[in-house]
């Protein structure tokens, strides 16, 4: 076998990986958020609090506000704190996850990958000098899609031009399926992460709804603004991953798409001089 199959396994592996710390944390989603409501309802003092006067509420919005000034609240902090560990290891793993596959794919679409031009005059020269074992066995140590498929026509010439052409259109087919079964986990992410952006978004909500219906009349901001705050980053950072994503898919699609259909042309015209023997014969 090649190795052209390791890329593929640990893409496969690092999908799995992210996907099962997301079904893990599902888990524990939803109880996320409610320790600061359930201690607001246990209170003793938060109906006595409502019911300061004025000055003391001043005092109190006075301190709270020198408090603040004096401890700032950093974006990373806040960032941290309204995300979630939970949200925030699945946006990284699924961010390091695409550009492992993006830069994986810009290597094994490059063309000195698919289709050297080295090969091809190399080839086409021992062809000419009807050096056909130095041929085969050139294009056989050639780890390119195009060494693949002339090697694999060669083996077979010895049954005639047509088993010839239907080998190298056999192993053609594979590797290109190869290439588009890499390009696919891109896309792949492209489509989950937005999804899971929609639900941190319901998560969010979910969570603020609860405050409101748990808190009473007067529910505290700082938890309404945490569910809002939640649902609005992972729908962000989740489209901010699905957009580049999917460019990134198209873009290599086409990319890979060119290449076959070039190796096609090439190794079809390169074994063609062999069609009137085969019909001599």
């Amino acid at each position: 076998m090649r190795q052209s199959r390791q890329p593929l396994a640990g893409s496969r592996f690092l999908f799995l990986f992210v996907m099962a710390i997301f079904s893990f944390g599902v888990i524990s989603v939803l109880p996320l958020g409610n320790d600061a409501v359930m201690v607001a309802q246990d209170d003793p003092n938060e109906g006595e609090k409502a019911a300061a006067p004025e000055p003391a509420a001043e005092k109190a919005d006075d301190g709270t506000a020198k408090a603040s000034a004096d401890n700032p609240t950093s974006v990373f902090t806040w960032l941290f704190g309204a995300l979630g560990a939970l949200y925030i290891t699945v946006f990284l793993l699924l961010s390091f996850t695409f550009v492992a596959l993006f830069v994986m794919n810009v290597i094994t679409a490059r063309r000195d990958n698919v289709c050297p031009v080295g090969l091809v005059e190399s080839f086409e020269s021992f062809m000419n000098e009807k050096k056909y074992q130095d041929a085969y066995d050139m294009a056989k140590a050639d780890e390119s899609m195009l060494g693949n498929v002339l090697s694999a026509g060669l083996a077979k010439l010895s049954s005639g031009y047509a088993p010839a052409i239907e080998a190298m259109q056999e192993v053609g087919e594979e590797e290109t399926m190869k290439m588009q079964h890499r390009l696919s986990h891109i896309a792949l992410i492209g489509t989950i992460s937005p999804m899971i952006g929609l639900f941190g978004t319901v998560h969010g909500m979910i969570s603020s709804f609860y405050t409101i219906a748990t808190a009473g009349a007067t529910p505290d901001p700082a938890d309404l603004a945490g569910g809002i705050s939640k649902a609005l980053l992972t729908t962000l950072i989740g489209l901010a991953i699905a957009i580049p994503a999917i460019a990134v898919f198209n873009i290599l699609r086409n990319r890979v798409d060119r290449l076959v259909l070039e190796v096609g042309v090439l190794s079809e015209g390169l074994m063609s001089r062999f069609q009137d023997t085969s019909t001599e014969k």
